[in-house]
C-alpha cells in the first residue's frame, strides 16, 4: 500500500465524523452570506471592536482563572459581621464575571490535568528525582510538559466554554459575541446580522485553535514506559498539609457548597406547591439524553482520535478533525438554527424525492443528538486525543506483527489504555448535556422539557426561586455518575 492510499483511509474517517459540524457551518454560512452589505458595514462601525475586546478579555481571564451579588449570601454576611462600610469589589464586572466563570469551568483542566498524571506513573518522577530533580522542579519540568497535551486541550475547552457562554455574561451585563448574536436574533429580529456575528466567532476559534496546534508542532508525547507504576501519594506535613487542604477546600466552597446552598433554600421554599411528578419525567429525560449523547460522542472521537494520532495521517485528516470540534466555540441558540435549517432541507429533499409529509429528522431524538454531537464533539476529543497521543507507537507495531487487524487492535489495545481518557470524555459530555439548555429548547420533540428548559421557563418568566428546584436537581442527579465515572477513571488509569 502506498503513502497515498495510507492517507486516504484515515482522511476520509476524518471527513465522516466532520459532517454534522459541516452541515451546521454550511447552514451558518448560507444564511450569512445572504445578509445585505449594509450590515457589514454597521458590524465593523460600532460593534465588532467593543464584543471583541470583551470576548478575549473573558476567554484569557477564564483560563487564568481556570452569587457573590450585591445582596448574595456572602457579602450579606460579611456586612452583618463586619458593618454597613464595608467595601467589597463589585461582582457585576469584567473581573466579577471572569471570576464566576472560571470558577465553574475549572474541572475541565483539573480533571484532564488529573488524568495526564495519573497516567504518567511513578517512574517518570523517579527518573527525574535519579538525575538530580526534587518533586517542584519534577513537576515543572517534567509532568507538566508531558501532560501538555491534555492541559492544552482543557484550556481550549474552558477557552470555547466561555466564548459560547450567554447566561452568566448576560446577567453580568457583559457585551460579548454571544449577547450581540442574541440581541440581533431576539432584539433587532435579524437572523442575518446574528449569523454574520457567529461567522466571525467561528473565524477566531478556527485561528486560536490552529495557532495552538502550530506551537505544539511536531512533539510528541507518549508514555515512556507503559508498565509504569500508578504514582505514590505524597504525605505533607504540617503547615503544607494544611494550607493544601484549605486551599481545596475554599475551592469546593466557593465553587460549590455556597452556591449549593443559596439553591437549597429556594427549593426549600417552593418544593411544599411546585415539586411533583413532572420532575421524575424531567429527570429520565435528562439522563436518558445526556447517556446517548455521552456514547455517541465518544464512539466518534475514539474514530477521530485513532484516525488522526500518526503525523502521516495527512494534512486533509488533521484539518476535518479540527473542524469537526469547531462546535463548541458556537453559541448554542445559533448551532440551534444551524441544526434546524440542516435537518430542515434535508426533510425538504427527502420529501421531494419520496413524496409524503410529515417532518423525517426535525423535531425528533434524532435532531437533539445531532445538535449534541456537533456542539460537545470537542468535548469528547480533547482527552481522547491526549490519551492517543501518549500510548507508543511501538506497542501498534508489536500488536500488528502478532495478526491483530484494526478492530482487534482498538478494542485490545487502544481502549484499555485510554481508560482515564474515555471516562474524562464521559463524564465532561454527561454534565453538559445536562445542562444544555438552548439545542435542546429549539430542537426537542414536543413534550419533551429537560431540568434545563425548565430553568430557562422559570428565569424567563423571572421565577428565580422557583428555577432553584430544576438547578438543583441538575446538581443531584450529575453527582452519582460524577462520582461513579471519577472512581473509574482512577482505576483504569492505575491498572493501565
Amino acid at each position: 500500500m502506498d503513502a497515498a492510499s495510507a492517507r486516504a483511509g484515515p482522511a476520509s474517517v476524518a471527513i465522516l465524523v466532520a459532517l454534522p459540524m459541516a452541515a451546521v457551518v454550511a447552514a451558518i454560512v448560507q444564511g450569512a452570506l445572504g445578509a445585505e452589505p449594509a450590515l457589514w458595514d454597521h458590524l465593523r462601525e460600532y460593534v465588532l471592536a467593543r464584543v471583541a475586546a470583551n470576548t478575549l478579555v473573558l476567554a484569557v481571564g477564564v483560563v487564568a482563572v481556570a452569587t457573590l451579588d450585591y445582596a448574595g449570601i456572602v457579602p450579606t454576611a460579611l456586612r452583618a459581621w463586619l458593618g454597613n462600610d464595608l467595601w467589597l469589589p463589585p461582582i457585576r464586572s469584567a473581573g466579577g464575571v471572569v471570576a464566576v466563570i472560571g470558577i465553574a469551568l475549572y474541572p475541565y483542566v483539573y480533571l484532564m490535568a488529573r488524568g495526564a498524571f495519573l497516567t504518567h506513573g511513578a517512574r517518570v518522577l523517579e527518573s527525574a528525582q535519579s538525575l538530580g530533580l526534587g518533586p517542584w522542579q519534577g513537576l515543572f519540568r517534567v509532568a507538566i510538559p508531558l501532560a501538555r497535551p491534555w492541559l492544552a486541550g482543557g484550556m481550549a475547552l474552558v477557552a470555547m466554554e466561555a466564548l459560547a457562554d450567554f447566561g452568566a455574561v448576560s446577567v453580568f451585563n457583559y457585551d460579548t459575541f454571544t449577547t450581540a448574536i442574541y440581541e440581533s436574533w431576539y432584539g433587532l429580529f435579524s437572523v442575518e446580522t446574528a449569523l454574520l456575528l457567529a461567522l466571525v466567532l467561528l473565524s477566531f476559534v478556527a485561528l486560536a485553535l490552529a495557532a495552538e496546534r502550530l506551537a505544539r508542532g511536531r512533539r510528541r508525547y507518549t508514555a515512556a514506559d507503559a508498565g509504569a507504576r500508578a504514582p505514590l501519594r505524597l504525605a505533607l506535613p504540617g503547615f503544607r498539609g494544611w494550607l493544601a487542604t484549605a486551599f481545596a477546600g475554599g475551592v469546593f466552597a466557593v465553587a460549590f457548597v455556597l452556591p449549593a446552598v443559596a439553591l437549597a433554600r429556594w427549593a426549600t421554599a417552593v418544593a411544599p406547591f411546585d415539586l411533583d411528578g413532572r420532575y421524575v419525567a424531567y429527570v429520565l429525560r435528562t439522563l436518558a439524553l445526556a447517556g446517548m449523547a455521552a456514547l455517541a460522542c465518544l464512539a466518534l472521537a475514539v474514530a477521530l482520535g485513532y484516525a488522526t494520532r500518526k503525523p502521516s495521517a495527512g494534512r486533509l485528516a488533521h484539518a476535518a478533525a479540527r473542524f469537526a470540534t469547531l462546535g463548541y466555540a458556537v453559541p448554542g441558540t445559533v448551532l440551534a438554527v444551524g441544526v434546524v435549517t440542516a435537518l430542515g432541507a434535508f426533510d425538504s429533499a427527502w420529501r421531494a424525492h419520496l413524496g409524503g409529509d410529515g417532518l423525517w429528522l426535525s423535531g425528533t431524538v434524532l435532531a437533539l443528538l445531532f445538535g449534541y454531537v456537533a456542539r460537545f464533539l470537542a468535548v469528547a476529543y480533547g482527552p481522547i486525543q491526549g490519551g492517543f497521543s501518549r500510548i507508543r507507537p511501538s506497542l501498534e507495531e508489536a500488536a500488528r506483527s502478532l495478526g491483530l487487524a484494526t478492530r482487534e487492535l482498538i478494542s485490545r489495545l487502544h481502549l484499555p489504555l485510554l481508560g482515564a481518557g474515555i471516562g474524562t470524555a464521559l463524564l465532561l459530555v454527561f454534565v453538559d448535556v445536562m445542562k444544555e439548555m438552548p439545542i435542546t429548547l429549539m430542537t426537542r420533540p414536543f413534550g419533551w422539557d429537560t431540568l434545563a428548559v425548565r430553568v430557562f421557563e422559570m428565569t424567563a418568566e423571572g421565577e428565580w426561586e422557583r428555577a432553584a428546584l430544576p438547578s438543583l436537581a441538575i446538581v443531584a442527579a450529575g453527582l452519582l455518575p460524577v462520582a461513579l465515572l471519577t472512581w473509574r477513571m482512577e482505576r483504569a488509569a492505575r491498572a493501565a
